[in-house]
């Protein structure tokens, strides 16, 4: 892994072939006894130097999409002022990602981390888009690199050794699920087969949430031994395990009609009603609920962001596609990326596609600074309707 590939912030179808293929991402220590006990090695020091607060995980935290400002169907230029890495005439994503736009990771330079202010002195992001809980893990205990990275437990353990490390913020099992083929599938079965995918992805996910939530839960004791063997005590700093925000609204909630392909084209939710239904209320529900479940068993607290997007999702009925004339706007444009794809293809990756954008991004950063504030108890982060990021506020779970 190179040295520096961690991002570190200091506070000093058309409905044709191109969409369907975008869519195709103690021991007991006794007083008595030590007279006898054999010779202990050397205790770890106790956490010293700059306070941090650190990342690990998948593209919902390392940043993805922090490129785009809203979304615009146009296919020229800044595409309506959405897009950050336009620099008046070529894009270059590496201005949003830095170094980690070659290898994929995207950590944007507006990621949760960096937006979470007055946490820590350093803000240190280590999440990559694309990992699955093996890529937190340790290598001596099972931990996978990925693009070119060592598993993030162990760049964790180098970053706890030169930092007193006080919030470590966790989003992973997305992956493990198989979420972005869920998205595909679905998206296929509107374009194409003019059928639905919920039932069928209904199983697999079913099938899949037991693994998935136990590889979570041993994403969290990776992290405890790693703080663990650095001298920490649980008591000196918090873990955090966040869900995942809807991408898309309900059906009554669509600005596009599922009867044209304005719904594919324009807007870049090609979803039918009733997947979508599901999505928004049954399966982004189920995960949270799972998540929750493993924080608790794993004494982290909890951070549910299932209904962060409300309203401010692709396709949303509460938001609008800026325009050459009124740009975009952290109040009327979609918080999360489109699907990116048919006329849009040239815009970006595919991979940013359903992830929090550039204002969705702000909103996380306040969520967790507002977590920050409460030491204590489980949290659900939302937002208010007409306001940008300070009006994300948090009710008790």
């Amino acid at each position: 892994m190179p040295e520096n590939s961690s991002s570190i912030t200091r506070t000093t179808p058309r409905r044709g072939s191109r969409l369907l293929a975008a869519a195709l991402a103690l021991p007991l220590a006794a007083a008595g006894l030590v007279a006898v006990a054999p010779a202990a090695s050397a205790a770890p020091a106790a956490p010293s130097g700059p306070t941090a607060s650190v990342t690990l995980g998948d593209s919902y935290i390392s940043g993805e999409a922090g490129r785009w400002m809203g979304n615009a169907a146009g296919t020229s230029g800044s595409h309506n002022g959405t897009d950050r890495a336009w620099n008046g005439s070529s894009a270059d994503a590496s201005t949003v990602y830095g170094a980690t736009a070659a290898s994929g990771c995207d950590r944007s330079d507006v990621a949760e981390v960096i937006g979470a202010a007055g946490v820590a002195q350093n803000r240190i992001n280590l999440a990559c888009s694309g990992a699955v809980s093996a890529n937190v893990f340790r290598a001596s205990n099972g931990g996978q690199s990925l693009k070119g990275e060592a598993p993030q437990a162990d760049q964790l353990a180098t970053v706890a050794r030169q930092n007193n490390v006080k919030l470590i913020t966790l989003s992973i099992g997305g992956n493990d699920l198989g979420f972005s083929g869920v998205i595909s599938d679905c998206v296929q079965d509107f374009l194409i087969w003019g059928s639905y995918c919920h039932d069928s992805e209904q199983s697999t996910i079913d099938s899949k949430m037991p693994t998935a939530m136990a590889s979570v839960g041993k994403a969290i004791d990776e992290i405890r031994a790693v703080m663990s063997d650095a001298g920490y005590a649980q008591g000196d700093y918090r873990l955090v395990l966040q869900s995942y925000p809807s991408p898309i609204p309900r059906s009554a909630e669509m600005r596009y009609p599922e009867s044209d392909w304005s719904r594919s084209d324009t807007g870049g939710c090609p979803f039918w009603n009733t997947d979508a239904d599901w999505a928004r209320d049954s399966l982004v529900p189920q995960i949270s609920k799972g998540l929750a479940g493993v924080a608790a068993a794993k004494g982290a607290q909890f951070l549910d962001l299932s209904d962060m997007l409300q309203g401010r999702e692709v396709c949303s009925t509460a938001t609008q596609q800026p325009t050459a004339t009124t740009g975009p706007s952290a109040t009327t444009s979609e918080w999360a990326r489109f699907l990116d794809g048919g006329l849009n293809s040239s815009q970006g990756v595919l991979q940013e596609s359903m992830h929090p954008n550039y204002y969705g991004q702000a909103a996380l950063g306040r969520c967790l600074t507002l977590l920050w504030g409460r030491t204590s108890g489980d949290w659900a982060c939302r937002n208010t309707a007409g306001q940008d990021a300070s009006g994300m506020y948090l009710n008790a779970r």
